[in-house]
């Protein structure tokens, strides 16, 4: 299977690209498609209302971080959160645990995010390129 280890920076960009994408598409209507009716819908679920700007925002710019493949664990690791909390405070308690179509996307989100926030961005990222050489460490300067 060495092939598909060679493959694993590809699949890594596109798990960034897919989740982002989809919690781009969340966080911006939240923010500005549709805010009154994301407030009026936090508020049925019991939450106050500044926290569906806490969730736009950070899965607005979560996303974009994500997708740019820039702080990549720290990012997937809120958002991974923010989905678990939804999971337990919101979709499981509404449809019960055997409802798994109530909370499918919620469920992979998390999942996804959990799993970007253990293994990192990848080779094709900007944290590959800033912060991650490969897990080598500078020779130490000689006095």
């Amino acid at each position: 299977m060495q092939i598909l280890e060679k493959l694993k920076p590809l699949a890594l960009l596109w798990l960034r690209v897919g989740l982002g994408v989809v919690f781009l598409f969340h966080g911006y209507q939240k923010l500005f498609g549709a805010p009154a009716a994301a407030l009026q819908a936090f508020l049925h679920m019991g939450f106050p209302p500044y926290v569906v700007y806490l969730s736009g925002t950070l899965e607005l710019f979560g996303a974009v971080l994500l997708i740019l493949g820039l702080f990549t664990r720290v990012t997937a690791l809120l958002l991974g959160i923010e989905m678990a909390v939804a999971l337990v405070k919101v979709a499981v308690p509404q449809g019960g645990l055997y409802a798994v179509s109530n909370y499918e996307l919620i469920l992979a989100l998390c999942c996804g995010a959990f799993a970007l926030s253990t293994v990192g961005a990848g080779l094709l990222s900007i944290d590959a390129l800033t912060f991650e050489r490969g897990g080598k460490s500078r020779p130490k300067a000689k006095n």
